[in-house]
């Protein structure tokens, strides 16, 4: 697969590189924070070749890849001016409370799974060993492989440190400096040996800060804005220095004695919350996580899981919310089964039998977008089974010893109490889906092509010379990415409407906007190849979002030759983002 091509086709259908706030990714998706996304064109994203689906959800434009995320990614890297997090210069858009909680956590958690998972996987392996009397918990071995496996999870505060400073915008090593006082080994000896200690006179409430996940992430948001505060008021020629000095100053010993005991009472109140409700009925507990699960990840609502997970770990040492998850998985690797078993059409059966494997390893998305939820009772079968197995799984009381990907390599991690059920439990959801989606779940269906029999006809909405979409010196456009059209090299500085409908986007910059004809087309005015700088300089806006305009109407004035002196290209592009749907679209004659 040529990765480059896909992240250009997949910036270019999402309304060019100058309409994303903010990009990263997790295991499988892409997650984008668009200025704009009704200029997004979904459908075309979902029809190239190596994207699964798109999926709108949280405030985010989610298109989800699978297993080649990471070069798809880093191709993204090669032609869009993002820092090492993903980040964006034109990060500016605001977003409700709920939705900034979960890109939060999202932002913050997503780099370390791999890492977290991997050293999980050890642990589980390393459980294992133990139990069958392979190494001895006194031997050598067993020191190396559990630093190893513990490591990461110990220091865990340090790497979300590192994340949570990309987050929140603020200088990385400031906060891995503070992370590190909270796990200092002396800091840690005096909570241990329940010393009294006071910090100018002040008493600290010692805490153990290993392992956690919640005084850390507030610790730098504080962070974030204290040293914005030394950066306004201090002069360039010692910024670089007092800065980082009046931070770790300030904010460790901030962190001691407010920060830290008030966010570890929080973080305890949490585990003792959840343990409450578990209690009442593990069982039911069980159903709804293991039901749920995969509606969570569809809509990126599961990030708010994963830190009451790693609370369980740091305050219990076992995590019982994994073990449910498990089963949703289970359960969808078994509809996907059952489909493969069911169909006879050669595609489909390629597409299940990719889907099942990767949901083996704990990937569902494929399986989910691609084959389960598009046809919906494989979907409801699998969630139901997910409930039932959860309920069986959460009556026993199974509990993970580490967080990593529901895999069939995974299975040590859940080595303790309830695990034979947790086993047959896993293998007893994928026979179960399996059978209820062959049986009640799928059925072949020939599959139609659905283009509309509407032609649509474009008029020339400025003055000037026509030419071949292909000729236009933007790859963008010319690649016919965004989709049919063509562009005017224009002799004035007037742009009309060529079609009739409603205005549906217009730019901050003034250099863009967007129509969506009566006949259903979804039409966009581009003026000019990387207008987007002058930010508005030169252009005037006739409408505004909702307005109708008829054909002829004037939409946008703009100075034509101011433009050209500064050096730009003011060649206007009117393209249909959505040709696909439409069997004939009538271009102006050249």
């Amino acid at each position: 697969m040529d990765y480059r091509s896909l992240a250009k086709k997949i910036i270019a259908n999402i309304g060019g590189y100058e309409n994303v706030s903010n990009v990263y990714h997790c295991a499988t998706r892409l997650r984008f924070t668009l200025k704009d996304n009704s200029i997004a064109n979904k459908k075309a994203v979902e029809k190239l070749d190596g994207v699964i689906t798109v999926v709108e959800s949280g405030g985010m434009f989610q298109v989800v890849i699978g297993n080649s995320v990471n070069e798809v990614y880093a191709a993204l890297g090669e032609f869009m001016e993002t820092d090492s997090h993903g980040t964006t210069k034109n990060d500016t858009k605001k977003d409700n409370i709920f939705n900034s909680f979960i890109n939060m956590i999202a932002g913050v958690f997503a780099p370390t799974l791999g890492v977290l998972s991997g050293t999980g996987l050890i642990k589980g392996f390393l459980a294992l060993l133990t139990t069958l009397d392979v190494i001895s918990v006194e031997s050598g071995t067993y020191l190396v492989l559990n630093a190893a496996a513990d490591s990461f999870f110990y220091f865990l505060p340090i790497f979300l440190a590192y994340t949570a400073a990309k987050k929140f915008k603020t200088d990385s090593f400031t906060a891995m400096a503070i992370a590190g006082a909270l796990v200092y080994p002396t800091v840690i000896q005096a909570f241990t040996d329940g010393m009294t200690v006071n910090f100018m006179g002040i008493p600290l409430i010692l805490a153990r800060y290993t392992s956690t996940v919640i005084p850390i992430i507030i610790a730098v948001w504080v962070l974030s804005y204290v040293e914005k505060f030394f950066k306004k008021i201090l002069h360039e020629s010692i910024k670089n220095l007092l800065t980082p000095f009046f931070c770790i100053l300030i904010l460790v010993p901030l962190t001691l004695i407010v920060v830290g005991p008030i966010s570890d009472y929080a973080s305890q109140m949490i585990a003792n919350g959840y343990t409450a409700v578990y209690s009442l009925s593990p069982l039911i507990s069980g159903a709804v996580i293991g039901g749920l699960w995969q509606v969570l990840v569809m809509f990126g609502l599961h990030w708010g899981m994963v830190p009451i997970m790693t609370n369980n770990l740091a305050y219990y040492g076992r995590d019982t919310v994994g073990p449910a998850c498990f089963m949703a998985v289970a359960a969808q690797a078994g509809a996907v089964l059952g489909v493969l078993l069911k169909t006879k059409n050669v595609k489909m059966k390629s597409l299940s039998l990719s889907a099942f494997i990767s949901a083996l390893f704990g990937i569902t998305e494929p399986a989910v977008y691609g084959i389960t939820l598009k046809y919906k009772r494989p979907f409801i079968i699998a969630c139901s089974v997910g409930g039932v197995f959860g309920a069986i799984v959460g009556a026993v009381g199974a509990g993970a010893i580490a967080i990593g990907p529901r895999s069939i390599l995974t299975f040590p991690i859940y080595i303790g109490k309830g695990f034979p059920i947790l086993v047959a439990s896993y293998f007893l959801a994928i026979v179960v889906s399996c059978g209820l989606t062959y049986m009640f779940g799928y059925k072949d269906e020939e599959e139609k092509e659905t283009i509309s029999q509407n032609r649509l006809s474009l008029t020339k909405p400025v003055n000037g010379q026509i030419i071949d979409l292909n000729s236009v010196k933007d790859e963008t456009f010319s690649s016919g990415a965004l989709g049919n059209g063509f562009a005017v090299i224009p002799s004035e500085g007037v742009v009309t409407s060529p079609i009739k409908g409603k205005i549906t986007t217009v730019f901050p910059t003034k250099h863009a906007l967007g129509i969506l004809s009566d006949e259903g087309a979804e039409v966009l005015i581009h003026i000019g190849i990387d207008t987007v700088n002058l930010n508005g300089k030169y252009f005037e806006t006739l409408v505004q979002v909702g307005d109708r305009v008829d054909i002829g109407e004037d939409l946008v004035r703009f100075n034509n030759d101011n433009m050209k002196k500064e050096g730009y290209d003011t060649t206007v592009i009117i393209v249909v983002t959505n040709s696909a749907e439409f069997k004939d679209i009538s271009l102006p004659a050249m």
